[in-house]
């Protein structure tokens, strides 16, 4: 190949070395000190007083409960966003319609808006003092301060994971598959189940992982919303912070070691995806 192609393919070959490995190391210095350190950290604090006194933080009837409140809200989040996406990702790239560019808007608002915000929206909608607080509680409904206002503010945080993964990469694909099918006979759903879903399904479930680890994260509108109450409305997040204010350091790192190990389970399981997406793309 003419090398005067290649550097232009390719314009990052031309740049010294030096000035390679120094960025390559500047990066390298960077996420060690902000990122593992910090999470090798996590796990010295908590098995510092041994594996006994780990166990018993993990065991402990606040903190199963807490666990509890995480994977129930992230299970229920996750759904909740896959079917959204999917829904909002299928009507935006195989239809147009008014208000297209808007919906296309309102789906990354929660990425501009901060959670505690969006917590005081729900206290707002659904509080006792809120808009349909008094009918709710006329009817014995319960949602801030109770498990539905924790689910509600982390669906809110978490929805535009997955639409934002699926739309672009619907769009790349086009309509030209699913018209065909459309024509040949076949019906809305099948078409979907046969055509669209395995084109998006790598995509989808690469979404779902980033979607999970925001949701058992998510800490600011949970906070507003949940009411701090232990056994009850404590996730994860919440239980950490109030441990860690009560100087219980020990109990406070054990508990955080386990969103720390989920986080870096979520890491290899996003790092799988993208080399089997990657591989899908080049050979596709």
């Amino acid at each position: 190949m003419d090398p005067r192609i290649l550097e232009l393919e390719e314009p990052h070959l031309s740049e010294p070395r030096a000035v390679r490995w120094l960025l390559i190391g500047i990066a390298f210095v960077f996420l060690s000190f902000f990122l593992v350190i910090p999470l090798v950290a996590v796990f010295v604090e908590a098995f510092k007083k041994g594996f006994t006194v780990y166990r018993e933080a993990i065991l402990e009837p606040y903190a199963v409960a807490a666990i509890k409140l995480t994977l129930i809200t992230a299970a229920v989040s996750v759904l909740a966003n896959m079917l959204f996406g999917i829904a909002a990702a299928w009507s935006i790239t195989k239809f147009d319609f008014p208000g297209k560019s808007f919906l296309i808007t309102l789906v990354d608002l929660p990425f501009a808006v901060s959670p505690v915000i969006s917590g005081m929206v729900f206290v707002l909608l659904f509080g006792m003092q809120g808009y349909f607080g008094p009918w709710l509680a006329a009817h014995d409904v319960r949602i801030i301060f109770a498990t539905p206002g924790v689910i509600l503010a982390t669906i809110f945080v978490t929805f535009p994971f997955v639409a934002r993964e699926l739309i672009p990469l619907m769009k790349s694909q086009g309509r030209e598959a699913e018209e065909a099918a459309l024509v040949l006979g076949a019906s809305g759903w099948q078409t979907f189940f046969n055509i669209t879903l395995p084109n998006i399904k790598w995509g989808l479930l690469y979404s779902l992982i980033q979607c999970n680890a925001r949701a058992m994260g998510e800490f600011g509108a949970v906070s507003v919303v949940s009411g701090h109450i232990r056994g009850q409305t404590n996730t994860l997040p919440l239980h950490i912070e109030i441990l860690y204010n009560e100087y219980n350091f020990t109990a406070a790192f054990a508990a955080a070691s386990l969103l720390t190990f989920l986080a870096v389970v979520t890491l290899l399981l996003k790092k799988m995806l993208s080399l089997k997406t990657g591989r899908k793309r080049s050979t596709g």
